[in-house]
């Protein structure tokens, strides 16, 4: 393994494997050699032996449903990414752990978990990841009803803190630099909530501190729940809509280690929904951060930022409220990405089995289209319930590829015939990525972990073993969390940047255009949101397909400041960091 430091960067790389020249016949949509994974399950060899508690019993609450997330992150500053993952507990008054549907192993702590990942080289020089449960020893003690998390550095330390959701209070966790954390709620003026699954931090005033938007779900507790039942008449979950929709927080970041809640002046606290995934970005170009809101079952929020401190709604007249029929959707996950390489945000999200997941195309200034049907991503989805979801260059192509995770919230029939204990459970899949908007659904011949069928919830997003391809945690409701190694993005040429703001923090918000010789340039966002109560990786990581030769690099910051940097070497991670590069005119 080379380790490059690269401008005050440290990165790994492995000795580039050789292609293989197999007599094999391969497959037309993947191009692999036919039988060979695209990813494998690498959780036992890596030491990650999480599994998901969500204290079902016989009360159907509308939350055991929901799943955990995942954050990967690199809270210890060492150069690879950790893992923490929210856990559950059981619900409902004097129930206990005999109650349970599916027990947890014994002697397992109900709290979320954080894993330190200690890479290391394996006896063949390749990168191994091993994670370490390093839990206890870094005071975090998260023994609420956890739901989602998500990642930024709100004092702006250099050091990477940790927001979770919940079934009640958010709890906001300080990384102190030195291995621990600790719980800065009440000191920060946040907490409160009652419900919450995805939130996302965004500098949305340019003025270099960190703000937080938490997106809130339904008005449920354990002593609100309501009976639901089947078509066939046996007890089943509820739909959201049997309990009243909340309208979201929007918290700005006053720079003393305090938040002022600004959703009632921001006009965000205006509108109520069910929102489950939210991902921001400059959706409209201005240079300014946006919000998008997936709300399950109402009519999606596009909070276009208007430079003042407040939002529009721009959702109905965006084309982004609702699907191409008019109807509103049961959306859950979400993502926005540069799917069709033209400089701009995309979305696609997820729904419900009936419907169909959803891709909007934006034409550069926020007005958007649905180009499901035409895309291929509708059909292969409407027999399924998604919610994790996530652009990737699985195959380091340079054109985006979509991963989806899987799983039912209502019992499956089907299943209930078939004696099976958890009849929710359904398979994953990926999507590679054709060109010209058309994607297929390549998921029977990338792997045995594509044969699973599991009842999948939040999925991160990585570089894991810093070997220049995207990996992924996936959180299985009341199951294991499962470890998914890539094994052949980087026999292509890849680009990876980490982008470092003036305050010295990841530049979330940052985007960025990778220029290429003889090719389109690359556009990619900074960014940890989108998926589904989940953070991904900061880092941007670049497959530049064959024969392509990066000529520059532009980055427009979140603080609306533009420059250039020359060319940065391949095959490792670079920082580019605020004020080190040519500074450019404002347009």
């Amino acid at each position: 393994m080379v380790i490059a430091v690269v401008r005050r960067g440290v990165s790994t790389s492995r000795g580039r494997q050789a292609l293989l020249l197999l007599a094999l016949s391969a497959s037309p949509a993947t191009g692999l050699p036919q039988g060979e994974a695209v990813f494998i399950d690498a959780s036992a060899a890596a030491g990650l032996d999480f599994v998901h508690f969500n204290g079902m019993s016989d009360q159907f609450y509308l939350v055991e449903n929901l799943g955990g997330g995942a954050a990967l992150f690199d809270y210890d500053n060492d150069g690879d990414l950790d893992l923490y993952l929210t856990q559950g507990r059981m619900l409902g008054e004097g129930k206990t752990l005999a109650d349970a549907a599916f027990p947890p192993k014994a002697g397992a702590p109900l709290t979320g978990r954080l894993y330190r990942n200690d890479l290391a080289v394996g006896p063949d020089g390749r990168p191994e990841v091993r994670f370490t449960d390093v839990t206890e020893a870094s005071g975090l003690k998260a023994d609420g009803y956890g739901m989602g998390v998500t990642t930024g550095d709100f004092d702006n330390d250099g050091h990477i803190d940790l927001l979770l959701t919940n079934l009640g209070s958010t709890r906001l966790w300080r990384n102190q630099g030195d291995g621990t954390f600790r719980d800065v709620t009440e000191q920060a003026g946040l907490g409160g909530g009652r419900l919450s699954v995805s939130a996302a931090f965004l500098d949305y005033d340019r003025d270099g501190w960190l703000d937080l938007y938490v997106a809130e779900y339904v008005d449920f507790t354990t002593a609100n729940n309501k009976p639901c039942y089947a078509p066939s008449s046996a007890r089943d979950y509820c739909s959201p809509k049997v309990y009243e929709p909340l309208p979201d927080r929007l918290y700005h970041n006053q720079g003393d280690g305090t938040f002022r809640d600004v959703s009632a002046p921001s006009h965000i606290g205006q509108a109520k929904g069910t929102g489950l995934g939210v991902v921001t970005g400059d959706f409209n170009g201005d240079g300014w951060q946006d919000i998008y809101v997936a709300n399950d079952g109402m009519a999606n929020f596009l909070w276009i930022n208007q430079r003042d401190g407040t939002f529009r709604d721009d959702g109905l007249i965006s084309g982004t409220a609702v699907n191409a029929a008019g109807m509103a959707e049961a959306s859950m996950g979400v993502d926005a990405c540069d799917l069709d390489g033209d400089g701009d945000l995309d979305l696609f999200m997820t729904h419900l089995t009936g419907e169909t997941n959803t891709l909007y195309v934006n034409d550069g200034q926020g007005w958007f289209e649905d180009r499901t049907a035409a895309s291929g991503l509708g059909g292969p989805s409407k027999a399924l319930t998604a919610f994790g979801t996530g652009c990737l260059d699985y195959d380091n192509d340079a054109d985006l590829d979509l991963y989806v995770a899987n799983g039912a919230v209502n019992i499956i029939l089907s299943l209930v015939k078939a004696s099976d204990p958890y009849p929710l459970h359904q398979p994953n899949q990926l999507f590679a990525n054709q060109g010209d908007l058309r994607f297929s659904d390549v998921s029977g011949e990338s792997g045995a972990v594509f044969a699973l069928s599991e009842v999948s919830r939040g999925v991160a997003f990585g570089d894991i073993d810093n070997d220049g391809d995207t990996d992924l945690v996936v959180v299985n409701n009341n199951g294991p969390a499962r470890l998914l190694l890539n094994q052949i993005g980087n026999r292509s040429p890849w680009l990876g940047l980490r982008l470092i703001s003036a305050q010295g923090r990841d530049a979330l918000g940052a985007w960025v255009e990778v220029q290429r010789e003889g090719a389109p340039s690359l556009w990619r966002q900074v960014r940890v949101d989108g998926s589904y109560a989940s953070a991904r990786d900061p880092r941007l990581l670049l497959g530049l397909g064959a024969g392509s030769k990066v000529t520059g690099v532009k980055v427009i910051w979140p603080s609306g400041a533009r420059e250039s940097f020359a060319a940065a070497p391949l095959g490792r991670y670079t920082e580019l960091r605020e004020g080190e590069g040519t500074r450019e005119a404002q347009p």
